[in-house]
């Protein structure tokens, strides 16, 4: 238990800059800069490659395990700090907060943008593109929203700020965790935990003909991929040590990405599931490597030192309340360059640059007041100046 003693007190800063890097690749894929007329090749070849914004939600996904996890593993008798009851409360405070005052601002946004419409000459609809967010939604979306259960259908889902969905998600997995997950873990092992997340992740799949299909239920494969991570990362098991240090698990990184995106080739008609599977196994492969690095008092390599970029990490910080706001944030972007008659690849351009910065600078002051107030004294600490300093 000495190591894991040792381990308690490291801060393993690529998981924040991992996180601020996958948050903001979603606000890139999620803003629109194409009218329907022709752009030119490098603008189209960028914006192709902002079309894998799932593969972020993967890596949100196995973070949460991979945090929640490890909070057992170092605890020392396996159990989660506090007990169930103060895990829902930490996991309430860290979550609802800002993901309700983010709903309250987008209901004082739609009521905006409608009155505008009724008593102005303002209309809303004129914006050709889809946007990630939308003030025509009704009660019934609004009460899903509220109870977290609006990702059981599409249609609900993808209302009011469609990126929310994921929050529900998540939410629904916080509960699964001490209630499903850590049982088995304890009862059967590390193996037999990932594998039965994984199957019962696809049981509404293919035995409830696409039941709940909306909320993507294979991410509880993916959540337990997270928790496998973290415990062949700092386990004393002497098996998982013996694991841990026999396998390449950087090549195995890699070797799984390249197959992940292949399978996710439209072309081949394969199912989400399977390439995020994959995905996921990829990402834990590289938190199992960049965290032995780490507790070895190693650097990362090459490319891989971006994780550890201070800038990462900074938006890392508040990389919660970008994915929350950055929704609404670019929608009115988009809505007030369109009034302004841009050409095409002006529009894209400043739409890309204006709509970052915006939704970057926006989310931080959120962060500030619905985010970090509400955190763990541990998590205070770690402010966007200090990660810049």
């Amino acid at each position: 238990m000495t190591e894991i003693i040792k381990h308690k007190k490291l801060h393993l800063h690529y998981l924040d800059g991992l996180r601020g890097l996958a948050a903001l690749y979603i606000l890139f894929v999620h803003i629109q800069p194409s009218m329907g007329e022709e752009l030119p090749l490098w603008l189209k070849v960028f914006q192709l490659m902002m079309r894998y914004g799932r593969i972020s939600v993967v890596v949100f996904i196995l973070l949460s395990g991979y945090g929640l996890m490890l909070s057992v593993i170092r605890s020392q008798s396996n159990t989660i700090p506090g007990g169930i009851i103060g895990y829902i409360k930490r996991r309430g405070r860290r979550i609802l907060p800002a993901y309700y005052a983010t709903l309250v601002l987008c209901i004082l946004l739609a009521a905006g943008i409608i009155l505008l419409e009724r008593f102005t000459k303002f209309q809303w609809e004129y914006i050709p593109v889809n946007q990630p967010f939308s003030p025509y939604f009704t009660l019934r979306d609004l009460a899903y929203h509220l109870l977290l259960i609006h990702n059981i259908s599409g249609d609900i889902s993808a209302s009011i700020n469609p990126p929310l969905w994921t929050v529900a998600t998540e939410w629904q997995l916080y509960f699964l965790f001490p209630l499903f997950l850590l049982p088995i873990w304890r009862r059967f092992g590390l193996l037999s935990v990932v594998i039965s997340a994984c199957l019962m992740g696809l049981i509404p799949l293919y035995l409830l003909k696409g039941l709940f299909e909306s909320a993507s239920p294979w991410f509880l494969g993916v959540f337990a991929m997270g928790m496998a991570a973290a415990e062949i990362g700092f386990s004393q098991k002497p098996k998982l040590i013996t694991f841990r240090n026999s396998l390449p698990w950087d090549k195995l990184a890699i070797a799984f990405t390249v197959v992940a995106f292949l399978t996710e080739w439209r072309r081949l008609g394969l199912h989400i599931w399977i390439s995020e599977y994959l995905f996921g196994i990829a990402t834990a492969c590289l938190f199992i490597y960049c965290t032995k690095l780490a507790t070895e008092g190693k650097k990362l390599p090459g490319i891989l030192q971006v994780f550890e970029h201070p800038w990462a990490i900074a938006v890392g910080t508040f990389s919660y309340s970008l994915y929350l706001t950055h929704g609404p944030v670019l929608a009115l972007v988009s809505r007030f360059l369109l009034s302004l008659d841009m050409p095409p690849t002006k529009y894209a351009v400043t739409l890309y640059v204006l709509g970052a910065a915006a939704s970057l600078i926006f989310a931080y002051l959120f962060y500030l007041v619905f985010e970090r107030p509400f955190m763990s004294g541990f998590l205070k600490k770690h402010k966007v100046r200090d990660a810049l300093s």
